[in-house]
């Protein structure tokens, strides 16, 4: 149940949902087998897989609803590698090389054809809703992932106003700040051991894992002008991970206190009961480190600083 991945993003003029009528809406777009010429296809499913029916668990104001992505997966060489064979087979019947056009509506067959031989990779998608902050968190390893899963809500809701949560300070010029000035970095902020440091010019990118940040090899680099554009952080041994420039958070990793709490509780050995109590205490793990992470960033962009 745990997130590895956050995207976050605000929600605007939230609409007023009951848990019955958002399950039945998330029920009218539930994830349907996919059809033998369907590429892709997205709906919603059960967050405990076999261990529950309930495509919605609304649980002390947090939500926790799941996407079900399918596509089937057809190498674009061995369309290439086939349709080179067909159209060298006409070429050579016919005396004369095809034209553009041609090439593509074969192409467009031979998709046609092999589309129903091709695997499925079937991947779900968490998605956390914090109806009491007015946040949704997308368990999603890349943006654009998370953004179809939006587009699922919104086609399920009607409307959906959302926008990536920004803040006031970006969070390059912040990073940048706590590498070269450990007196500003937030009393219980406690550097990690990754970075990533980009150039102003065209020097590229460098990475680099398992390193004291506050070596005097990052700090020369950070004084030839790079800056940070992902930085692991760790917040008061509850909560770890590398945030990015977008203010995107991956690789998380909850404490062992926080985890020990989960692994005491008594589910009783049930699947869906301890699905429900790691979710709540997730959600209120998060919900309380974005609060602070953006308080560290000088507050929510568009709002009055509250730092």
């Amino acid at each position: 149940m745990w997130f590895k991945h956050l995207h976050l993003y605000r929600l605007h003029d939230a609409p007023q949902l009951d848990a019955a009528t958002l399950e039945e809406a998330l029920a009218e777009h539930a994830a349907r087998p996919l059809g033998s010429r369907d590429p892709r296809r997205m709906g919603w499913t059960a967050p405990a897989g076999r261990a529950g029916t309930a495509r919605l668990h609304d649980l002390q104001g947090q939500r926790l609803i799941s996407a079900l992505r399918q596509e089937r997966l057809l190498p674009a060489a061995v369309v290439r590698e086939e349709v080179e064979e067909r159209a060298a087979e006409v070429e050579a019947r016919e005396g004369r090389k095809l034209r553009r056009q041609e090439k593509i509506t074969l192409k467009e067959q031979v998709v046609e054809e092999l589309l129903p031989r091709a695997f499925v990779r079937s991947q779900r998608i968490d998605l956390w809703w914090d109806t009491r902050r007015g946040l949704i968190g997308i368990n999603a390893s890349s943006r654009t992932r998370a953004e179809e899963v939006l587009d699922l809500l919104r086609e399920t809701l009607g409307s959906l106003k959302v926008t990536p949560l920004a803040s006031q300070t970006l969070p390059v010029r912040a990073m940048t700040q706590w590498l070269t000035d450990p007196g500003s970095r937030p009393a219980d902020l406690v550097l990690g051991d990754q970075v990533e440091l980009k150039a102003k010019g065209d020097d590229g990118v460098l990475r680099a894992r398992q390193v004291d940040l506050d070596s005097d090899e990052i700090q020369q680099l950070l004084e030839s002008g790079r800056q940070a554009s992902k930085l692991a952080l760790e917040l008061e041994g509850r909560l770890s991970f590398v945030l990015h420039d977008d203010l995107a958070l991956k690789s998380l990793r909850f404490g062992d206190a926080l985890i020990e709490e989960a692994n005491q509780s008594d589910d009783g050995d049930d699947a869906l009961m301890r699905l429900e109590t790691d979710f709540v205490l997730m959600a209120q793990a998060l919900g309380e480190s974005i609060e602070r992470l953006i308080a560290w960033l000088g507050g929510e962009a568009g709002t009055a600083s509250n730092v």
